[in-house]
């Protein structure tokens, strides 16, 4: 048996929409399934709300998320980003550019005293992402 470590997001309702963004930012096979699709009983008019999202990247990447229907209790959670890192420059300040689209860039991507490059922003579904990239060996 394997274990793992897997960033879930929870939206109120922007799930779909957010999940093919990153979709169109990593690539690779996005699958979501409704509330409806389970008959899983939640408000009305909330049924097509996605109770489950899976977005498996070619770079190994898996990335979940879900809505959170208006009965039950929404908290952001504070104090996280999600990290990028490696050292394949292009990729990951493509990824940096892609992810700041109608999203707010804290720290531009720049050379840090550690040496490298480093940024942040966060998104426009607000979630806060670190990008790392490495100097190659």
């Amino acid at each position: 048996m394997t274990t793992a470590l897997i960033t879930y997001l929870n939206f109120r309702s922007q799930t779909r929409e957010a999940m093919e963004f990153y979709r169109s930012v990593f690539g690779g096979q996005l699958d979501v399934a409704s509330f409806d699709d389970f008959g899983m009983p939640v408000g009305e008019g909330e049924g097509q709300l996605t109770m489950h999202a899976r977005l498996r990247t070619d770079d190994g990447f898996v990335l979940m998320a879900s809505d959170v229907p208006s009965e039950m209790p929404h908290t952001s959670a504070a104090g996280f980003s999600i990290a990028l890192t490696g050292d394949d420059e292009q990729k990951l300040e493509g990824w940096f550019e892609a992810l700041a689209v109608d999203g707010t860039v804290e720290m531009p991507l720049d050379t840090p005293p550690w040496g490298g490059r480093y940024g942040t922003l966060v998104d426009r579904f607000g979630i806060a992402w670190m990008v790392v990239i490495a100097e190659a060996e």
